[in-house]
């Protein structure tokens, strides 16, 4: 009789880490996701300057133009 209590104790910490390895689990999921996420965005970003760079070179090269012979 004297080993239940101790059983019992065993018991209640093995489904109390059995319910943490899954949180565990679950978040180290959402984590792995995030973090795919983020590179995909910073990806974009990157793209995305690139862009407006590129488009703002342009610009700055239509101003430099020297006025038609007309002028």
């Amino acid at each position: 009789m004297s080993d239940d209590p101790l059983n019992s104790r065993l018991d209640d910490l093995e489904i109390k880490f059995s319910y943490q390895q899954e949180t565990i689990d679950t978040l180290n999921e959402t984590v792995t996701k995030q973090w795919s996420e983020i590179e995909a965005l910073r990806l974009q970003l990157h793209r995305l300057e690139g862009r407006l760079q590129e488009m703002a070179d342009l610009q700055s090269d239509v101003g430099n133009e020297p006025p038609p012979p007309h002028y």
